[in-house]
């Protein structure tokens, strides 16, 4: 897997063994979408970050600063190892720990939120809800994409956030919420 575009374009990244990484057509469509509504890629969040390729597309645009969450210790490892590989460890922070802990911990506001849940955790969305409502989100300024299973219906909110926009490819889905 690649880097798509901006200062780290075509760097190779590495995945982590059972962790389904974000597929380089969804990502393009994901960043080609936050461009055409205008989305200021200030500070990221990278929530269920697998091997980090959300947050680092978005570094690599130009994003100030990305917080990188995930709960498995060896996915963690390859991410600090991608963010080396790119030249962009300088402007990021790899949280090592469950996304509901993260949040208590995180300080925002986020202009992009971008959430890849395993397809089936079951706290995915209440975790998300929470998110939506707390100071990590900034109302009228914040974007969160959630990335779903196509075939699954998103709610039309996430506490104050509303859904604007999703978009399908193949078993992939994205849902823009503002």
């Amino acid at each position: 897997m690649r880097v798509l575009g901006g200062q780290a374009r075509g760097r190779f990244l590495r995945g982590t063994a059972g962790v389904r990484p974000t597929a380089a057509r969804v990502r393009a469509a994901l960043f080609s979408a936050l461009e055409a509504m205008g989305v200021q890629l200030g500070r990221v969040l990278d929530l269920y970050a697998g091997s980090g390729v959300l947050g680092i597309e978005a570094l690599s645009r130009g994003a100030l600063w990305c917080d990188f969450v995930e709960r498995d210790p060896k996915a963690c490892r390859q991410i600090r190892r991608n963010l080396e590989a790119t030249g962009l460890a300088g402007r990021a922070f790899v949280h090592c720990l469950p996304v509901e802990r993260a949040l208590v911990r995180l300080k925002g506001p986020y202009s992009l939120v971008v959430a890849d849940p395993p397809y089936d955790d079951p706290t995915a969305l209440a975790a998300l809800e929470r998110l939506a409502s707390s100071t990590l989100v900034e109302k009228g300024k914040t974007v969160l994409v959630l990335e779903h299973r196509s075939t699954r219906t998103p709610p039309s909110r996430l506490g104050p956030l509303q859904l604007v926009k999703s978009l399908h490819h193949g078993d992939s889905a994205l849902s823009f919420y503002q």
